[in-house]
């Protein structure tokens, strides 16, 4: 257990605590924010394996030259995969909330049962 990030754990549990909420409620806004919260637990998993403990920031400067940066720095792709999932799940959340306003703006309830017949 002590090779195992403490970070991918959190992640993980946020990821099945996402899932859950995501499947297990008929409200829309409960299922979108467990959508969130799944989402924050898998940036949260790709941020932990991308960490390599006793190395620094991917930056070149005077204090690490380009011929030993492959060993004394982090990956930053997965850095870079994190900072554009963050921006693509803020807007993947904005336009799900966009469409439970329209739902509840054209007379039905919050319950997704409630929207079972209908066609889009």
């Amino acid at each position: 257990m002590s090779d195992v990030n403490i970070v991918t754990l959190i992640g993980v549990a946020l990821l099945l605590v996402g899932f859950y909420g995501a499947l297990s409620r008929p409200n829309v806004i409960k299922m979108i924010v467990g959508f969130a919260i799944a989402d924050t637990g898998v940036n949260m998993i790709i941020v932990a394996v991308g960490y390599l403990p006793g190395r620094t920031a991917p930056i070149l400067d005077s204090a690490a030259d380009a011929a030993n940066a492959a060993r004394t720095m982090v990956d930053p792709i997965p850095q870079a995969l994190v900072l554009t999932a963050i921006v693509i799940g803020l807007a993947v959340t904005a336009l799900m909330l966009s469409f439970a306003v329209r739902m509840r703006r054209s007379g039905g309830g919050m319950a997704i049962d409630s929207y079972g017949e209908q066609k889009w």
